[in-house]
């Protein structure tokens, strides 16, 4: 299960990181890799990938609840 936990933290700070992106700049990394997209299109590639970060954020509150 710590692997499990490893691999949602770092996809969860990924996430992280997107949205940060596109709160300061507008510029989507997932629809990028995802297939050169612009800002907002999806893909069933890029839709993948935003649900695995939604459960890697899900999965990283059990990691934050172990910790408090």
């Amino acid at each position: 299960m710590e692997i499990v936990q490893i691999v949602a933290l770092i996809l969860a700070v990924v996430g992280a990181l997107n949205w940060g992106l596109v709160g300061l700049f507008k510029f989507d990394l997932v629809a990028l890799v995802a297939g050169g997209m612009k800002f907002g299109e999806v893909n069933p590639f890029s839709r993948i990938i935003y649900i695995l970060v939604a459960i890697a954020g899900i999965v990283s509150l059990t990691v934050l609840g172990e910790i408090l």
